[in-house]
């Protein structure tokens, strides 16, 4: 699982990012980290997003046999990226190779509105991995005309026709990921993790029938293939070497099997042959051993996320998206934030989960800091903060797993920022300056809640099958949402000050429920057209969450709607209530989960996570139009460069930056473009 910045307009929308006010201007608190106010994090801005970049403090820490293992890594992890292109769309990588094409050629007035409109929707795909907007799902409208474009490609020489070139103009395929009530989810959805025709019962009774060896260890059906329909009998496609998107698979291999030969210690070798193996078969059950593997392979400096993972792109949660994220353990942070693992137990004996629904022995908890070097897939440009994994509830229950923040990211987001749109949404001085103070501190220990205790925490009961069977459509914002709520009900807890992690746990927590519901009920909405549902897994759970608890404390006014001057703000009466009701409603929502009980999940999603205040929101986009930032940011990634002897052989690596979006993105296409155009 991974958990996604709320907004990245930072702490206006943002629960999980503060401010950006540099870290030198707050209060010392125990979870600070240093960040580097000279380097330059803009790269770019167009449309609705901002691309930074990020820097890989340490690395010169880095033996060079180290530095070497994250070279391999990274390139491994690039060598996927066409994967995520065709994932998302079929059409995806005809059309890329069309724009850039036309981009790299075109010899005209490039001074016109015409053209410009045409590179900031080249860079809004390249963005988005695709056609479609990164979290909307929407496809992503030109500002140009049919007529220009075909101008265009007849200066360049460039052959775009069909389909592929209809589909940018006309209503066809028009959501990625449709994940409204009462549809054929998957016949209406556009990404490419299914063929034609292919239908919600099709897929449900498709794996009806797929029975693992061990029914107390399931197995990932249809995490690594796609489903197609071929004379009427489906059949799955898999990712694998010789199979489907193998050209890519092949390079990925590769690069692995350098990374192998220079593992850390024999643990990381035993699990990057696994993965390997798994490339080289798509072999669930390889698939499986690797992931036990790979959670137990905690030592070393270097660690990785590579391969088909998660599901939020399917509307029925089967399919994997492909995406690698490299690590450096951040060692000062992550030894402070072990003291959460450490004490996983406390926090599962302590919550509000019903008795039966509680983990008796939460086992193989592991939570780091970590520097990115590289991301790729489905974790890039938009990138998430914190991760945990692997995602099979059998493997969390019985070998543990492992969680990470990702801290290089989260101080580029706070060094990036400013305080502008928080003025204008909080609803007084107080908030504003709990904010300032105690905000990236309560983020940071949401993010480590959220992954190392949230995801690691209750249990399904006996007989009940995985999520993604008994919750279909809403099983990934109930998980997400279930993650929150613990997050939620411990961040205001003195435990937390007890632990050495904050020294006013009091203010942080209130500074974080603040954050939450003004996140929740207001600013959130900046990311919505006028008129839309909210259709994003994280954005429906921060929404049901923060809407229901202002409806159920509404008689003890717990949750205090204001409205001042024509303007809408929400204040918190009474922090201790609320946590009372955050804990009420884990309690349900995880017995939602430990039950399979898809209506329940129906009802509370649908009920408080879909719909929008249109008064509201018209209000929210009219306060937000005076902010030029935009409300989406993501990254270009750091270049690491090889210095090679006459022999051939790697004697140092150097970090460099890109210094344009576009640049990288070009190099990109020309450098790890594996796969035809049609697979």
């Amino acid at each position: 699982m991974k958990l996604k910045l709320m907004a990245t307009m930072l702490v206006a929308t943002s629960l999980l990012v503060a401010c950006g006010q540099d870290a030198s201007d707050k209060k010392k608190e125990p979870m600070t980290t240093k960040t580097e106010p000279a380097f330059d994090y803009k790269a770019d801005e167009f449309a609705d997003i901002k691309v930074l970049r990020y820097q890989i403090p340490g690395w010169e820490k880095l033996t060079l046999k180290e530095q070497k293992l994250v070279y391999y890594l990274v390139q491994a992890g690039l060598s996927g990226r066409d994967i995520m292109w065709d994932q998302n769309y079929r059409h995806n990588l005809t059309i890329r190779k069309a724009l850039e094409s036309v981009y790299t050629q075109y010899a005209g007035d490039k001074t016109t509105k015409d053209w410009q409109a045409f590179e900031v929707y080249l860079k809004r795909v390249w963005f988005s991995n695709g056609i479609h907007h990164h979290y909307s799902n929407d496809k992503i409208k030109p500002d140009f005309t049919p007529e220009y474009l075909k101008q265009l490609l007849a200066d360049t020489n460039t052959v775009l026709e069909g389909e592929a070139f209809d589909v940018l103009f006309n209503d066809k395929d028009a959501k990625k990921v449709n994940q409204a009530k009462g549809v054929d989810n998957v016949a209406l959805s556009a990404v490419n993790f299914y063929g034609p025709n292919v239908t919600n019962a099709d897929v449900q009774g498709f794996y009806k029938t797929k029975i693992a060896p061990d029914p107390k260890k399931p197995l990932s059906y249809g995490l690594n293939s796609q489903l197609v329909k071929e004379n009427g009998v489906l059949k799955e496609r898999v990712y694998k070497s010789g199979g489907l998107y193998g050209t890519a698979i092949d390079k990925i291999i590769t690069w692995l099997e350098l990374a192998k030969g220079v593992a850390e210690n024999d643990a990381q070798a035993n699990a990057l042959g696994l993965l390997i193996d798994y490339y080289k078969t798509g072999d669930l059950q390889t698939w499986d051993n690797y992931n036990v593997a790979w959670t137990a392979a905690t030592e070393g400096n270097v660690d990785y996320i590579n391969s088909f993972i998660e599901v939020y792109n399917d509307p029925l949660g089967y399919r994997g998206s492909y995406e690698s994220i490299i690590q450096i353990n951040d060692f000062d942070m992550s030894q402070k934030m072990k003291v959460l693992s450490d004490n996983a137990q406390w926090f599962e004996d302590n919550s509000t989960l019903m008795p039966e629904h509680k983990k008796d022995s939460v086992v193989g908890v592991t939570y780091k800091v970590v520097t990115v070097a590289g991301e790729a897939g489905d974790a890039s440009p938009s990138t998430p903060i914190g991760v945990n994994l692997p995602n099979a509830n059998w493997i969390r229950a019985e070998v543990g797993s492992k969680s990470v923040s990702l801290g290089n990211i989260i101080d580029a987001y706070n060094n990036a920022g400013s305080t502008g749109r928080l003025k204008e949404f909080v609803n007084d001085d107080e908030e504003f300056q709990l904010s300032e103070q105690y905000g990236q501190v309560s983020d940071k220990l949401h993010t480590a809640l959220h992954e190392v205790i949230g995801h690691a925490s209750g249990k399904l009961n006996p007989g009940v099958g995985e999520t993604k069977e008994t919750l279909k459509n809403y099983a990934s914002t109930i998980e997400e949402g279930r993650a929150d709520l613990v997050a939620l009900y411990y961040l205001y807890n003195p435990k937390l000050q007890e632990l050495g992690l904050v020294d006013d746990w009091k203010k942080v927590g209130m500074a974080g429920y603040n954050d939450y519901i003004r996140n929740g009920l207001l600013t959130q909405l900046i990311r919505l057209n006028l008129g839309d549902d909210v259709e994003e897994a994280h954005m429906r759970n921060r929404q049901w969450i923060s809407a229901w608890v202002f409806e159920k404390g509404k008689a003890d006014h717990v949750i205090e709607k204001i409205t001042r001057d024509g303007k809408t703000y929400f204040n918190i009466n009474d922090y201790d209530k609320l946590r009372e009701l955050f804990g009420q409603l884990l309690r349900d929502v995880q017995r939602i989960k430990s039950e399979g009980d898809y209506k329940a999940a129906e009802t509370l999603v649908e009920t408080y996570g879909v719909k929008v205040d249109q008064a509201l929101h018209k209000e929210i986009l009219e306060r937000n139009k005076q902010f030029n930032s935009a409300p989406y940011s993501g990254f270009v990634n750091p270049v690491l460069v090889p210095k090679t002897n006459d022999k051939g052989e790697i004697t140092a690596i150097d970090v460099t930056y890109p210094e344009t979006f576009s640049g990288q993105m070009l190099e990109y296409s020309k450098q790890y473009h594996f796969l035809p155009e049609v697979n």
